[in-house]
């Protein structure tokens, strides 16, 4: 499935804070839009200094949902500090942020950061995937919906990928490829185009509670063993570099 970076030039001049940079996460980046998903853009702002080093100090996160040309638009940046500190930190939603190919808005300073992000990986960010697959089960446990589940598998696939190769992929369906993942994801990413909120119960061939029991049990195991036998290290060796980044960013 295949999805085009829509033209959000306008949004982007329209923000009250220089952007570094901004990209399309969620649904779309992990390959199982719907007709009716948002467009979750996420990016990094740059606050000047006087709104840094005053008394009056301007926004750490900037959030905004609205509606333009019927795609509703869920925007969230990070002032770079924050951002940055949060990069450091086993986070894995900022990486895949950063990382994000669909780009909408880029620098040269994302550039550069980019660059960096490869000195912030580690085997802690298993932690993070395992933490949020946990959240997503129990939220498809509760509704019954195929979206949480597709969460669940996407984040135990990526953090298994991260562990093994110290590489960031967080698009399902070729994930499901390259690590042989369970054969009925690509099933139920065409069933959920459907719809955002579509129900698993309404899936013609689909899994059973045993099943998808063994196969989340299956793919915990394979990342907290892949987390374990990990070459990543357990702290950012790129802390420093990161740190002059923002200094040197800030004062120019």
């Amino acid at each position: 499935m295949s999805y085009e970076v829509p033209d959000l030039t306008e949004v982007v001049a329209e923000q009250s804070h220089d952007l570094l940079f901004a990209t399309v996460s969620g649904a779309h980046l992990y390959g199982f839009p719907s007709r009716d998903s948002d467009v979750d853009l996420r990016g990094v702002h740059v606050l000047p200094l006087a709104e840094v080093l005053g008394l009056r100090h301007g926004p750490e996160t900037k959030e905004r949902m609205w509606v333009r040309d019927g795609v509703e638009i869920d925007l969230v940046t990070h002032d770079v500090q924050k951002f940055c500190r949060l990069l450091t930190r086993p986070n894995g939603y900022v990486l895949e942020q950063l990382l994000s190919p669909l780009v909408v808005h880029t620098t040269d300073a994302h550039k550069e950061l980019t660059a960096l992000a490869k000195g912030c990986l580690t085997s802690r960010h298993g932690h993070h995937y395992r933490g949020f697959a946990v959240t997503q089960w129990r939220l498809f446990e509760k509704t019954g919906e195929i979206k949480p589940l597709l969460y669940t598998f996407r984040a135990l696939l990526t953090g298994v990928h991260l562990m093994r190769t110290g590489e960031v992929n967080a698009h399902l369906p070729t994930l499901v490829e390259e690590l042989d993942g369970p054969d009925y994801l690509p099933g139920l990413v065409e069933a959920k185009v459907l719809g955002e909120h579509r129900a698993l119960a309404g899936v013609q061939h689909r899994p059973g509670p045993e099943r998808l029991e063994a196969d989340v049990a299956h793919w915990h195991e394979q990342l907290r063993l892949a987390r374990e036998t990990s070459d990543l290290p357990l702290e950012p060796p790129a802390f420093e570099e990161v740190h002059d980044f923002v200094v040197d960013l800030r004062l120019t």
